[in-house]
């Protein structure tokens, strides 16, 4: 895996592109000036591009645009400290293929880049209820998924909601005091039940339909 990283933190720049050699990944390029980043882009190819969401010149979501107007088809990640509900939106509409949290695990931020290579959108544990609030304007499937949050067990119903809460695996595990191989099971099978594709869907259909109604503040 091919990064570059455009960030105008140098400290976190240099912090970042240590941690991604140490694993073993290339680091094309890591620079703070948005414009020099964007030829570099064009220049380097690389697999994954790596946006902070506010800099000096331009912010994160017009440095996006600007690589996807001029053609860019790989994959871009937002990389901030934003928790912003219209940041997470329009980077996503904006052909974000990923919205990630600066103070994540080092070993999530390795799992979520394979995950986005591979062609995955992968958005922050953290801002799943954020999106899902956010998306919630569009119609639902009431009949289907009422019938599809029917088959879920009472353990899988459980887990379905701490994902809406935004909790990671680990949490979940340790909350229920299970192993994360067992929340990934449950995980697996709820999103088959309920005949979607990622965390964020199955947390919007928990919304839709109150089923967590209880434990949203």
């Amino acid at each position: 895996m091919k990064v570059l990283l455009i960030d105008d933190h140098a400290l976190f720049r240099m912090g970042l592109v240590e941690l991604l050699e140490r694993r073993g990944i290339e680091v094309a390029a890591a620079v703070g000036d948005c414009a020099h980043g964007i030829e570099l882009v064009s220049e380097a190819s690389p697999d994954v591009v790596l946006l902070d969401m506010r800099m000096p010149e331009m912010t994160g979501i017009q440095v996006l645009r600007t690589l996807r107007e001029g053609g860019a088809s790989m994959p871009i990640v937002m990389l901030t400290t934003s928790r912003d509900e219209s940041d997470v939106v329009q980077s996503l509409q904006g052909g974000a293929n990923g919205y990630l949290l600066k103070d994540m695990e080092p070993d999530d931020l390795i799992t979520a880049l394979d995950s986005i290579v591979k062609g995955n959108t992968v958005v922050a544990p953290e801002l799943t209820m954020v999106l899902a609030r956010a998306v919630q304007g569009e119609p639902p499937a009431i009949d289907d998924q009422q019938k599809n949050l029917a088959d879920l067990t009472p353990r899988e119903r459980e887990i379905l909601c701490l994902l809406a809460e935004g909790q990671s695996n680990k949490v979940i595990a340790r909350n229920l005091g299970i192993t994360d191989g067992t929340v990934k099971l449950h995980v697996k099978a709820i999103l088959r039940k309920l005949e979607v594709h990622s965390r964020v869907e199955a947390a919007v259909i928990a919304v839709e339909q109150s089923l967590c109604a209880k434990n949203v503040v």
